[in-house]
């Protein structure tokens, strides 16, 4: 790939990974994230509310599993055995009981002036507001006695009235190693189908040290191994952790990130998120990069020289300054034979007799 490519590629990709997770401009509206035993999605998450702390926003997280409250959090709803109406009311109310007051008014102080202004507040800027559900399976799956939740629209009802100054982010997580129960209807699609379909970003985690170890297998023309349940042995439910490689510690994880554009456009990339205790909570810059260029997974004899794009060799493949005015001053024979001035005479074909050539009169009279 070109130097320019690859700098697009990287430039373009960087740009929007940090679009989907800052939250802007309602570029997600809809986020599942698969995470699995070997790499859980908390440290993504940790991510998510940082980002919005920084850009003032709210965040409600909804528990399954989780006992404590989140650092950053603004509003923790405990959700296990609740009614899931009851759940989505409490999300519902989580918008309006962080949103400012509507109207202030402001009388001001010059005698002259006997106007009131009013200032809403609530108009001057967007309020965005990030909800988290730890854990769909409960969603999925209904307790004993519940009704059967109809997702799609039990998602909207979570997201409240339509308002053009409210902007929700729904961040769903699907945990890989939970087998999904059978559904009842053969010809309804299964859970993680349907989730697949209405989300616009799909994140997977991944372990850095299995990413190494599946590309060193691949650059070896082996076969990646797998780990985990995926390794179907007895009592194996974790495979490889991060591990020390070389005196270094892969602290992160990966995101595997695919994307879907409101013209139906997907983008697929692979991101590596370094640890939180690697920068600041309040670092305003983008901690992510992309996964080529890590420096343990990037291959070092494919690394692209931006200063040259010329293919590498044993010779010389290019031209000096003489050997190009050289080759411009040729005339080529095909410019002459174009300089017919009458009808038929352009393409005629020049051709001088040499010595060697043999002159035949019955072939010329023919």
């Amino acid at each position: 790939m070109a130097p320019n490519d690859v700098s697009h590629r990287r430039t373009h990709n960087l740009l929007l990974i940090s679009k989907l997770l800052n939250l802007r401009e309602g570029a997600a509206p809809l986020t599942l994230v698969q995470d699995s035993l070997e790499q859980p999605a908390a440290p993504l998450l940790k991510e998510y509310i940082r980002r919005t702390k920084l850009s003032k926003g709210h965040v409600t997280f909804v528990s399954f599993d989780t006992l404590t409250r989140p650092a950053g959090a603004d509003t923790f709803i405990n959700a296990a055995g609740k009614p899931y109406e009851l759940i989505a009311e409490e999300v519902t109310s989580s918008y309006t009981a962080s949103q400012p007051t509507g109207n202030q008014n402001i009388t001001p102080k010059s005698k002259y002036s006997k106007k009131t202004l009013f200032v809403q507040s609530a108009k001057a800027q967007t309020l965005g507001y990030l909800v988290i559900v730890d854990s769909v399976h409960p969603l999925l799956s209904p307790r004993a006695g519940a009704k059967t939740v109809y997702l799609p629209e039990y998602l909207s009802s979570l997201l409240g009235p339509a308002s053009p100054h409210v902007q929700v982010s729904l961040v769903l997580v699907y945990h890989r190693h939970i087998p999904s129960s059978p559904s009842s209807n053969p010809y309804s699609p299964s859970p993680l189908s349907l989730l697949t379909y209405l989300a616009t970003t799909i994140i997977t985690t991944h372990s850095m040290s299995q990413m190494l170890a599946r590309k060193a297998a691949i650059d070896r023309s082996l076969a990646p191994p797998v780990f985990g349940l995926e390794e179907e042995v007895d009592g194996v439910l974790i495979g490889r952790v991060n591990q020390h490689l070389k005196g270094e510690k892969q602290d992160g994880i990966v995101l595997e990130m695919e994307h879907r554009r409101k013209s139906g456009r997907g983008i697929v990339e692979w991101y590596f998120l370094p640890h939180a205790s690697k920068y600041s909570a309040k670092q305003a810059t983008e901690v992510v990069i992309l996964l080529d260029d890590h420096p343990l997974y990037k291959r070092k004899d494919n690394e692209v020289n931006e200063e040259s794009w010329e293919p590498e060799s044993t010779f010389e493949l290019g031209l000096t300054e003489r050997q190009r005015r050289e080759r411009d001053n040729v005339v080529l024979p095909y410019f002459d034979a174009q300089k017919g001035d009458g009808p038929g005479e352009g393409g005629r074909i020049l051709y001088d007799m040499g010595e060697e050539d043999d002159f035949d009169e019955e072939e010329d009279e023919i």
